[in-house]
């Protein structure tokens, strides 16, 4: 079923309940490679109870698969990849909360049939007992087998420009071979991840990691250096996602930091190819 412009950009969900705990936050902070090495003090508050503190990049787990604000889409979900996530943290994620969120669709992308098309869509998320409003996510998704629909075909966000000159840092994050399974255990549960038959079946040679695992990565490699290991520095983290990793493949994430605003870039050690770009980081104040 093709898409049907207006009627996507009407779907939207309100008033989403979800729970997390200390458990959760732990698992995700494992699941983005902290703790490799059991004897690394620094990282030790993401993963262990004792003044435990939440990586930001969990936002984009916590809820996950309810809404189902794309689920008349029409769009072909074999051929679906994620193309750019944006970050706005309003105040830190406590390491446990109920939440309440709602979801809409803001924007619908026509690049053309052969090219697919980009639906944009955002969460906002609050603290249920207080309603104080925790962060808002936004979301962009590349369909590539839904193109031709004749929607509009410019008005995308633009995305950030990395500087031009040599980085500032860089920093490097191994993936464990099993790290699609270990993520998969904080939501997204998509069997492109980890079965090899559906992979294949996607077009990729073997079960490819999350992307959102490579973001939470790449927020990882700025946390344990712009940021010395304080996550409450961050007030914002976007990125577009530019090719996919192999569980298993280190990401290598490039740093440039001007005032309150770091970009960064992602690529792998292994293939030399750049997997998450035009990355901004921004600190609070």
């Amino acid at each position: 079923m093709p898409i049907v412009y207006d009627e996507l950009m009407q779907a939207k969900s309100t008033g989403l309940t979800a729970k997390y705990g200390d458990r959760e936050t732990m698992l995700y902070a494992l699941g983005v490679g902290f703790m490799r090495d059991p004897m690394n003090e620094a990282e030790l508050p993401f993963a262990y109870e004792n003044n435990l503190q939440t990586v930001p990049t969990m936002a984009t787990v916590i809820g996950w698969g309810q809404g189902g604000t794309m689920a008349k889409s029409g769009i072909n979900y074999l051929m679906v990849v994620h193309g750019e996530q944006r970050l706005t943290m309003h105040r830190p994620l406590p390491s446990a909360a109920e939440v309440t969120f709602d979801e809409r669709v803001v924007g619908v992308f026509d690049k053309g049939k052969d090219k697919g098309a980009v639906i944009i869509t955002e969460r906002v998320m609050k603290e249920k007992n207080s309603g104080d409003k925790l962060c808002t996510l936004m979301s962009s998704t590349f369909a590539r087998g839904d193109g031709g629909f004749g929607g509009p075909k410019d008005g995308a966000p633009e995305p950030h420009k990395i500087p031009d000159r040599k980085a500032d840092l860089v920093h490097e994050a191994d993936t464990r071979p099993d790290q699609a399974f270990i993520y998969a255990l904080s939501g997204d549960r998509n069997p492109l991840h980890r079965d090899p038959k559906i992979a294949r079946m996607a077009g990729f040679p073997r079960p490819i990691l999350h992307g959102l695992c490579s973001y939470g990565t790449a927020c990882r490699s700025v946390i344990s250096t712009v940021c010395k290991y304080d996550a409450t520095k961050i007030a914002g983290f976007d990125v577009r996602f530019s090719a996919p990793v192999f569980p298993g493949e280190t990401i290598v994430t490039e740093m440039w930091v001007d005032g309150s605003v770091v970009s960064f870039r992602s690529r792998l050690k292994e293939r030399d190819i750049v997997v998450l770009n035009n990355g901004k980081c921004t600190l609070a104040a």
